[in-house]
């Protein structure tokens, strides 16, 4: 009897293994929970709203204070650590909290940073400087790991079933004729349970993904580098996108917007622009194309009724179902443009950095702390001054901050019609 169920048993407690594996990782996926929690602050070598996060470990030395900071970064300066109160006056962003967070993420979180290629710079001259540095990817880490893992449970099987008709010739036991793989049923029957496992898997990572585009970068009809205007340049994002800090729309520019500034700039003199794909742009042709749209020639008097727009290829969409203001966050939350949009002043061509998913913007809302209006030193926001409870809450010290969740930022109505 038991020799019966042996193989059967193994098999069932291989496939759990490898299931559990599997959902296990994944659970843990330091990647994913850098990217929904940090990454929106935070780049693993370079610098960004706060500092680069690579040998945090090392900087911190001690796992346990780390975890707390992470968690609660007042609680970190209250243990009276110098290196905490170091780090909570060297930024001017105040750092959020994620106390929802578990010690086994923080510590998924922080095996990433700590474990993630490094960033390649590209060799000068060459032909894919400029080009973007490749993304990694650990799907294809857990398929190796997953078909490993499911291979040894069927040598393990297969060298069970020679042991064990080995004992059985050696007691005179009659053996059971050898089934080929697509005849036993035991194997049709693992074969279809991990089919419909990975099946419902993807099937599920899809239909969350269905329309979004984070990465999304199409080509637009003229290369326009907003590492060179927003960065180099130092051009503000309001001059061209006036809209984020007034109504619901950033907006687009108008050809007029750009021919204030390239009526007199007709050649492009900067360091050698690339496409994403590492090929050379001629920065020169690209304000021709300006000047085509703008129905202007260089060194007469343009007449501007002669412009047509630009048909700029939109990258960042929300659902019909979403209401999204650009000034409320803005002016009134003061977030900055590359909280959403990442650090677009190094942006040769602009992807979406961030998936828009509602999980991400309610984490940013649970996260982000509400700046009140301090009467006495003029800093904060005018705009919280009813919420007169809170202000006095934190005078109190009944509360140290006070999240955008806190005041209803996680209403449905706040974001659905």
């Amino acid at each position: 009897m038991n020799k019966r169920y042996s193989s059967k048993n193994l098999l069932i407690t291989l496939l759990t293994l490898v299931i559990c594996a599997f959902t296990q990782v994944h659970a843990q996926d330091g990647k994913a929970l850098f990217n929904a929690n940090c990454a929106s602050c935070h780049k693993i070598d370079d610098d960004l709203t706060g500092p680069a996060l690579r040998g945090m470990r090392e900087r911190w030395g001690d796992d346990k204070l780390l975890h707390l900071w992470i968690k609660n970064w007042s609680a970190a300066v209250a243990t009276g650590s110098e290196y905490a109160k170091k780090m909570s006056e060297s930024r001017p962003a105040v750092m959020n909290t994620f106390g929802s967070l578990t010690d086994e993420q923080i510590s998924a979180i922080i095996d990433y940073v700590e474990t993630a290629p490094a960033k390649k710079a590209p060799e000068a001259g060459g032909s894919n400087a400029g080009a973007p540095v490749e993304k990694d990817d650990n799907n294809l880490l857990f398929a190796i790991i997953t078909l490993t893992m499911a291979v040894l449970a069927i040598v393990m099987l297969t060298v069970n079933g020679s042991l064990r008709r080995l004992q059985e010739a050696k007691d005179g036991v009659p053996s059971k004729p050898i089934l080929a793989i697509y005849k036993n049923k035991t194997y049709i029957g693992i074969f279809a349970v991990l089919c419909l496992v990975l099946f419902g898997f993807f099937l599920s990572k899809g239909a969350v993904d269905l329309g979004r585009q984070k990465g999304y970068m199409p080509e637009q009809p003229i290369f326009y580098s907003h590492k060179v205007h927003a960065g180099i340049n130092q051009i503000n994002c309001l001059y061209c996108h006036g809209g984020a800090e007034e109504g619901k729309h950033a907006n687009i520019p108008s050809v007029n917007i750009c021919m204030n500034c390239h009526m007199a700039i007709n050649e492009y003199k900067g360091e050698q622009l690339y496409t994403a794909e590492g090929k050379e742009v001629n920065g020169t042709a690209e304000i021709q194309k300006l000047y085509a749209a703008a129905g202007f020639t260089h060194g007469q008097a343009w007449d501007p009724s002669k412009a047509k727009p630009i048909e700029w290829v939109k990258i960042h969409s929300l659902p019909d179902h979403v209401y999204f203001n650009h000034s409320q966050h803005v002016v009134a939350g003061k977030v900055q443009c590359q909280t959403c949009h990442g650090e677009i002043q190094k942006m040769d061509e602009v992807e979406q950095f961030a998936d828009l998913s509602m999980g991400w913007c309610v984490n940013c809302h649970r996260t982000t702390k509400v700046q009140f209006y301090d009467s006495a030193t003029g800093a904060g926001n005018k705009f919280y001054s009813i919420y007169e409870k809170f202000h006095e809450d934190l005078k109190s010290g009944k509360l140290d901050s006070v999240t955008v969740e806190t005041i209803g930022g996680t209403d449905c109505q706040k974001c659905h019609y």
